[in-house]
C-alpha cells in the first residue's frame, strides 16, 4: 500500500524505514506512541495534497507534525497513521513592510520570522517560550501564546488567512491580507487552534506589527510568596499599566534555576514577577516597580541597557529547560480571569502539599494563564497517581474560578479525560458535527482536541 504513496511523491520524500518513523512519532509528552506506517515529508503544498488525496482512498489515518515541541500529545502518532511533516515547508513567501504582513509556510521557525521581521523595524508577536525552536504551523495549530500575548493577544490575534489542504486534498484559501474583512464565517479563527483535526495548514498569512522604538525597560521582583506576586499582578493591571510582558515564577522553578545557573536564590525569595515596560511610555517602568514595592517586593531591579533587559528575561527563558532536568514533567497550562490569579496560586499550592506533589509553576501573569509543571520520577512511564490526582485536583479548581484547561498548549490527548467537565454536551455534539464536515472519514488526526 504505501508503494502507491511513493509513487505518488517525488523521490526521498516517503520514509519507511521504522527507526526514522519513530524519530517522529512523538512530541514533548511522555505518552507512548504508535508506530507510523511511514513519514511524509512534504516540502511544498503539492506533496501535501497529494498525500492526503492518497490516505482519503486508503483510509489510513494521518497525524500531521511541526517540530515536535508540543506538550499535549496532539502530534503523537497513532497505530498505523501518516506522520505529515511539515518542517521542510521553511520558505517565507512574502514579507511586505508596507502592509505590515507576512506570507510564510508551516515550518518556519517562529524566531526566524520574527528576526525577518525587524530587519524592516517590524516584529511577529506571538513569541511561545519555544520560539527559537517551534515552527508557526504547530503555533497555528495550537494557537500558541507566549510572554507578549499580555499586549498582542495569541496566535489567533495575529492570523489574517490561511492556505489549507482538506482530509480529500482540495485546497481551501481563508481570511484575508486585510486588517478589516469579515465576509463569510471566519474560518480562519476555526482552523487556528483546531491541532491538525478539520486540515492541514501549509500557509499563513500573518500580521506583523511595529518593533518597539525605544528599548524596553525590564523589571524583575522578587517577593515573600507567590500570592503576593500575584497580588502585584492585579495591581498593575488596575492600575493602567500596558506590559510587553507580566511573568511570574514560585519558589520552585527558581530553585531549579539556580541549581543549574547559580542566580544567587536568597532563602527568603519564594516568588519573582518579570515585568517590561514599554520605553516609549515615560513613567511606566517605574510606576510598576512601585506596585511591586507596594504589594511586598523586599528587592526589584531594573534594567538600565538593553543588554540587562535581555538578561532578566532570560530568566523566564530558563524555566522549563531547568525543570526538566528535575525529573520528568507533566506540563499544564490553565488559565483563568486575572483576578482570581491569586486564589488559583493558592490552590496549587495547596494540591502539591493534599497529594504530595512536586509542583513548579510559572505564569503568562498578565493573562492569567498558569503552568503548573508536575514533577516525577524519569523512570516512570506515566506520572503516578498521586501526580494524576493533584492535576485533576487543579484542572477543577481553574474551572470553579471560571478559567479553562488550557491557554495555550491545546488539548491533545492529555487533556481529553477532563474536556466534558468545560465543554459539556451541546458543545461537544458542535464541535463532533464540525469534524464531520471537513474530515468525513475521520482521518484527520484522529481522538485528538475534541
Amino acid at each position: 500500500m504505501v508503494d502507491s504513496l511513493i509513487d505518488a511523491l517525488p523521490p526521498g520524500r516517503v520514509l519507511t524505514d521504522p527507526d526514522v518513523a519513530a524519530s517522529y512519532a512523538r512530541d514533548q509528552t511522555f505518552l507512548t506512541p504508535g508506530r507510523p506506517l511511514c513519514v511524509v515529508a512534504a516540502q511544498t503544498r503539492d506533496d501535501v495534497v497529494a498525500t492526503m488525496r492518497w490516505a482519503s482512498e486508503h483510509r489510513v489515518p494521518v497525524v500531521p507534525r511541526g517540530a515536535g515541541t508540543g506538550l499535549a500529545g496532539g502530534a503523537t502518532a497513532i497505530e498505523g497513521c501518516v506522520m505529515l511533516s511539515l518542517a521542510r515547508m521553511t520558505a517565507i513567501r512574502e514579507l511586505s513592510p508596507a502592509d505590515e504582513i507576512a506570507v510564510v509556510e508551516p515550518g518556519v521557525i517562529n524566531a526566524d520570522l520574527d528576526r525577518a521581521a525587524r530587519a524592516h523595524g517590524l516584529m511577529y508577536a506571538p513569541d511561545p517560550s519555544s520560539y527559537e525552536i517551534s515552527t508557526i504551523g504547530g503555533n497555528l495549530a495550537t494557537n500558541a501564546g507566549g510572554l507578549r500575548c499580555v499586549r498582542y493577544g495569541v496566535t489567533r490575534d495575529s492570523t489574517l488567512g490561511l492556505e489549507v489542504v482538506l482530509a480529500d486534498g482540495r485546497v481551501l484559501a481563508t481570511g484575508r491580507r486585510t486588517i478589516k474583512g469579515v465576509t463569510g464565517y471566519d474560518l480562519t479563527g476555526l482552523f487556528v487552534g483546531s491541532e491538525g483535526t478539520l486540515g492541514v495548514i501549509t500557509a499563513a498569512t500573518l500580521r506583523l506589527r511595529r518593533a518597539p522604538s525605544v528599548p524596553p525597560v525590564t523589571i524583575a521582583a522578587e517577593f515573600p510568596s507567590p500570592r503576593a506576586a500575584g497580588d502585584a499582578v492585579a495591581a498593575i493591571v488596575a492600575a493602567g499599566c500596558q506590559p510587553l510582558l507580566l511573568e511570574l515564577m514560585d519558589r520552585g522553578t527558581l530553585e531549579a534555576i539556580d541549581a543549574w545557573k547559580n542566580i544567587g536564590l536568597e532563602p527568603g525569595v519564594r516568588a519573582m514577577l518579570i515585568a517590561q515596560a514599554d520605553g516609549s511610555l515615560p513613567g511606566e517602568a517605574a510606576e510598576m516597580e512601585r506596585l511591586c514595592e507596594a504589594a511586598g517586593a523586599g528587592f526589584v531591579a531594573v534594567s538600565s541597557t538593553p543588554e540587562e533587559a535581555e538578561e532578566l528575561i532570560g530568566l523566564r527563558r530558563l524555566a522549563y529547560s531547568a525543570k526538566e532536568r528535575l525529573g520528568a514533567c507533566l506540563v499544564e497550562d490553565v488559565c483563568v480571569p486575572r483576578s482570581a490569579l491569586p486564589e488559583m496560586i493558592t490552590l496549587i499550592e495547596a494540591a502539591a502539599v493534599r497529594h504530595d506533589a512536586r509542583i513548579c509553576t510559572v505564569a503568562h501573569a498578565g493573562d492569567g494563564n498558569l503552568h503548573p509543571v508536575f514533577i516525577f520520577d524519569h523512570g516512570l512511564h506515566e506520572p503516578p497517581p498521586n501526580v494524576w490526582a493533584a492535576a485533576d485536583e487543579v484542572f477543577r479548581a481553574a474551572l470553579d474560578l471560571g478559567g479553562t484547561l488550557t491557554g495555550e498548549h491545546g488539548v491533545g490527548l492529555l487533556k481529553r479525560r477532563w474536556l466534558g467537565l468545560e465543554s459539556g454536551p451541546v458543545v461537544t455534539e458542535v464541535q463532533q458535527g464540525i469534524k464531520a464536515v471537513f474530515d468525513p472519514l475521520g482521518i484527520l488526526n484522529p481522538g485528538k482536541a475534541i
